[in-house]
């Protein structure tokens, strides 16, 4: 049913279910197949790419599959960005693949999340196409039209081109390294945590919501979790369960014009992690970071949605906490973004009425898009991929405090905010 969804979206003949008309994405060609070996040309010629192209990949992706992208495209303009081993998806790199490109007409990714981060928005500043070869189901940023770049030391979502074509072959994906496999399996069990922050702003705020993206993924989600003890093991049936549903997450976040429906809480407190934590310890993927991130969040709105309605007071945090805690240019930043969600007396009593009235409706319509912690912590494990933060290298007092200041790097109204308004936070960031 799925499959059927993508092709139909592709096509322009999916119906919008929050709205009139048919739903349109920028991308024009998805290809998940066995084996793309020698359809090079074939998979590109009709994008309108041009001749001159510029294939951008790191020394790991290169002899995966990039040298044979570029042996496939021999009669044409091509000539090769090969970056650093693991390049970091900062403004500095995206310089050097802009100055790296600047001859190209159009750049072609071929990697995984930094790769496609750096090429969709260094494609985006300099109004080029850009298409992708997926060398791993690690993350669900192929399709989207954000990028994760962090400026200045503040990790952001920013504007970014989206792929014309995005082609993973799927036994290229099953040999990929089992934690960027388990990496995926974690960017794509954050859907029920997001799912349920993003909804709970509708209900409370009235922050527009959409139903498609979860429309998008529910046929394949049970499945999924289902087959995740397969996904290491070259079962490439699970593997394509799992690259349909990263590529669906993404259209589902370009259609709602953000990363809404995939990034919440649990980026929050994995942002948070990326900022402020220590160089030094020992490196982990993004997803790894959303596999744990995302139990936490999925425990904490069990918590906050098992009882009465909570009751909510005026912000306290104030712009001089945030400079104290993340530095005078970062808190800043962090104090811009957190401030336009701070609650006032006012704000405060409204939510307050709001939630004494409507709490029994709320909580129904928010324990509808939540799946238990404990069936997603069964996924987890059975991939063995990470649950706890000793998994990915983090010291438990670390964890705590990411989880007590992640809501205060961002605009997003989360339930991190209700909890924290409601006076738990503290008490539910020591259970993580």
């Amino acid at each position: 049913m799925s499959r059927e969804l993508m092709e139909r979206l592709l096509a322009g003949r999916l119906p919008d279910p929050d709205g009139a008309g048919m739903l349109a994405v920028p991308t024009r060609k998805v290809v998940i197949a066995p084996s793309l070996a020698g359809q090079e040309v074939s998979l590109l010629a009709d994008l309108g790419l041009g001749r001159r192209l510029a294939v951008v990949s790191d020394p790991a992706t290169r002899a995966v599959l990039g040298a044979r992208v570029v042996a496939g495209l021999a009669g044409w303009d091509v000539f090769e960005v090969v970056l650093e081993q693991a390049p970091h998806p900062d403004d500095e790199t995206v310089a050097r693949v802009r100055a790296a490109t600047a001859g190209a007409g159009a750049l072609l990714a071929v990697g995984s999340g930094t790769i496609n981060d750096l090429c969709k928005y260094a494609a985006f500043l300099d109004r080029k196409p850009y298409a992708v070869f997926g060398t791993a189901p690690s993350m669900n940023g192929y399709t989207s039209v954000s990028a994760a770049i962090t400026e200045h030391g503040h990790k952001m979502s920013l504007p970014a081109a989206a792929p014309l074509g995005v082609f993973l072959d799927l036994g290229v994906l099953a040999a990929a390294p089992a934690r960027m496999i388990r990496s995926g399996l974690g960017d794509s069990i954050c859907r029920p945590t997001a799912q349920a922050d993003w909804l709970l702003a509708h209900l409370l705020l009235g922050l527009p919501y959409r139903r498609l993206p979860f429309l998008l993924l529910e046929a394949d989600e049970t499945r999924l979790l289902a087959s995740a003890s397969s996904l290491t093991a070259g079962d490439t049936g699970a593997i394509e369960l799992l690259a349909r549903t990263l590529i669906l997450s993404g259209f589902g976040m370009t259609l709602s014009g953000g990363s809404y429906p995939a990034s919440q809480g649990e980026h929050l407190i994995s942002h948070y992690i990326d900022m402020m934590g220590d160089p030094a310890w020992p490196q982990s993927f993004h997803g790894e970071h959303i596999a744990v991130t995302a139990l936490t969040m999925a425990r904490l709105q069990e918590a906050m949605t098992a009882g009465e309605a909570p009751v909510l007071s005026p912000t306290r945090l104030t712009r001089a906490e945030l400079e104290r805690h993340f530095g005078p240019e970062l808190g800043a930043s962090c104090w811009a973004a957190f401030s336009q969600k701070a609650l006032d007396g006012p704000g405060t009593a409204a939510l307050n009425a709001k939630l004494a009235k409507e709490w029994p409706e709320i909580r129904t319509a928010l324990k509808g898009a939540m799946r238990p912690s404990a069936e997603m912590a069964r996924a987890l494990t059975a991939a063995g991929a990470p649950v706890t933060p000793r998994d990915i290298h983090l010291p438990e007092a670390f964890y705590r405090q990411a989880v007590r200041h992640a809501r205060e790097i961002r605009d997003r109204y989360t339930f991190l905010d209700l909890a924290a308004e409601s006076g738990r936070l503290d008490s539910l960031a020591e259970a993580a």
